[in-house]
């Protein structure tokens, strides 16, 4: 079932980091020499992780430090994807950011006001907190139901966030059901996988038409279903979350493999 490796160079490479570069602190096996090979041969190398907790800087350092020279431009998070998405839509806003401090500082230096005064605020941003308590849900309360002012988005859609030995916290998606479910007012954007924004920010200035990219992820519910909503060639790599099982038949037309050095051609 599924295609197994690609027999094509493409012009552009989209990777997801956590499950498919690497797992945890290491690089996974064949991955330096694989992005080092595509630099080599001239193709555009992109990052795209859906953390709302580490700006680009951080991953590109990350990256850095295991063997892969990474450049921060060619990282996007779903940090930068908030405040590419927040200058195109509402560059004047007031934001209320249910966040941990990486993007609130990110807004400030942006140049977005924060507020928490209800009365003020036009986005109210859901996100990854651990801080989070009932009085922040009583402004984001207050500026959809109340004041009727604000509209709500999301750093990232998902539900939890996978911890070594199979725990996990939960995630943005938490705090998003939490203000939709008191206000009834929903999240009218997402600013990760398996939203096309994401994608968009991170080929920013890259003149290189859509099937000629691929996409390499671990996920089928973010990395994999991001590229097929756009049509988008994609890869699923067997190190992270997928396991082959997992392939069912509408995942026919993705390429399958067990590590990232197989997204080459022979």
């Amino acid at each position: 079932m599924g295609l197994r490796r690609p027999r094509q160079w493409f012009d552009a490479y989209l990777f997801d980091l956590d499950g498919t570069v690497y797992l945890g602190d290491e690089a996974l096996p064949g991955a330096a020499a694989t992005i080092q090979r595509l630099r080599e041969a001239g193709r555009v190398v992109r990052f795209l992780s859906n953390n709302p907790t580490h700006s680009p800087q951080v991953y590109a350092a990350k990256l850095t430090r295991m063997g892969i020279p990474t450049p921060v431009e060619e990282v996007t998070t779903t940090i930068a994807t908030t405040i590419w998405w927040l200058r195109r839509h509402h560059p004047h806003a007031t934001v209320f950011a249910i966040a941990e401090e990486p993007l609130r500082e990110a807004l400030a230096l942006a140049g977005f006001t924060l507020s928490d005064d209800p009365s003020q605020i036009d986005v109210v941003i859901a996100s990854y907190d651990r801080g989070f308590t009932y009085a922040k849900l009583q402004i984001a309360f207050d500026a959809l139901w109340f004041h009727k002012r604000a509209v709500l988005i999301q750093t990232n859609p998902d539900r939890f966030c996978p911890f070594p030995g199979g725990r996990g916290q939960p995630d943005a998606a938490a705090i998003t059901a939490a203000i939709e479910a008191c206000t009834q007012v929903r999240c009218t954007a997402s600013m990760g996988k398996p939203s096309s924004a994401l994608l968009e920010a991170g080929l920013a200035g890259v003149n290189v038409p859509l099937e000629r990219c691929l996409m390499i992820g671990d996920r089928l519910a973010t990395d994999i279903a991001m590229a097929m909503n756009v049509s988008m060639p994609a890869a699923v790599v067997f190190t992270g979350e997928t396991h082959p099982g997992d392939i069912t038949d509408q995942y026919a037309g993705i390429y399958q493999v067990d590590s990232i050095d197989q997204i080459l051609p022979d």
